[in-house]
């Protein structure tokens, strides 16, 4: 590991020279929008909702990539050099972030661990991909508030003279989170079964907003095949708790999820992770439909 992020570094420090001496004090563009750049798509649409027309943003993770996977080459990162603000997660979802801060050589650069303040779940030892702490902030709505006003503090540091603009935008998109969230959480105060079953253990958070617990399909296998003892286990639980809908992640090998909803005798739904723009849905609209299938596999 730390060969290859040397030889990031390396790399994307001969590049952002050339990079450099063309792009001498361009954090702006030519009609005075601050760059910013973030990692993937849940950031990209709290910045935006943020930073409006006033900035342009740049994502570095493709969509249809898997974060947690995710190894930047060095023209992945350029735009950092030209960058005003970077926003990453934080949590060991991007490892290789700090370095390519320092390598990115950027004086003017503000980096936003949007993470910042948030209560942590740790990761238990079977599901402990990261490091120490689950990094799915983004898929509770009361961690997002957060991440949202972690990042308006920046773009606010970066560009004062819109302060009003990037505060009255970060204001109003919270309301709109608290919106959802007060909603959901009268609905959910008043269903019985509070667990749901997913293949990815993705949503500590969102859980712990509700009061739900998950139960996951990923430690029942190894290298995609079930694990008897396990997956007999599980099957057992669905059965006792009634379940009758098993969700998969599109990002997450939704066979996963099939295999033991065949087993169960129960449907598959699709649930949104929002690591990658999704079927043309704003980050709200995704949140909605992910509590609605929850409340619905509950009623």
């Amino acid at each position: 590991m730390f060969k290859k992020i040397t030889a990031l570094a390396l790399c994307l420090s001969i590049l952002l020279g050339f990079a450099g001496c063309v792009a001498k004090n361009s954090s702006k563009t030519a009609d005075g929008r601050l760059k910013v750049s973030v990692t993937f798509n849940a950031l990209y649409e709290f910045t935006k909702a943020v930073g409006g027309d006033k900035v342009e943003i740049s994502t570095i993770i493709p969509d249809g990539t898997e974060p947690h996977d995710f190894e930047p080459k060095a023209q992945d990162l350029v735009a950092l050099s030209q960058a005003q603000v970077f926003v990453y997660n934080g949590l060991g979802m991007e490892a290789w972030a700090a370095d390519a801060i320092v390598a990115a050589g950027n004086s003017k650069l503000i980096a936003v661990d949007a993470s910042a303040g948030v209560s942590t779940i740790t990761e238990s030892e079977n599901t402990a991909a990261h490091g120490q702490y689950d990094p799915h902030i983004w898929l509770s709505l009361k961690c997002a508030e957060t991440e949202v006003l972690n990042i308006k503090d920046a773009l606010v540091k970066a560009d004062s003279a819109n302060k009003d603009f990037y505060e009255a935008n970060c204001e109003d998109y919270i309301a709109k989170l608290e919106s959802l969230y007060n909603d959901y959480s009268e609905k959910f105060s008043l269903v019985e079964k509070k667990s749901f079953v997913t293949g990815h253990a993705a949503f500590a958070y969102l859980c712990r907003d509700f009061g739900l617990s998950q139960k996951s399909v990923e430690d029942v296998f190894a290298e995609g095949e079930p694990r008897a003892k396990q997956l007999t286990e599980l099957v057992e639980y669905c059965k006792a708790s009634g379940v009758t809908t098993i969700f998969a992640e599109e990002m997450a090998s939704p066979e996963v999820s099939q295999t033991l909803a065949d087993a169960v005798g129960a449907k598959v739904e699709t649930i949104y992770t929002i690591e990658s723009a999704e079927d043309g849905l704003t980050y709200l609209e995704r949140m909605e439909d992910n509590l609605g299938k929850i409340y619905d596999s509950m009623s």
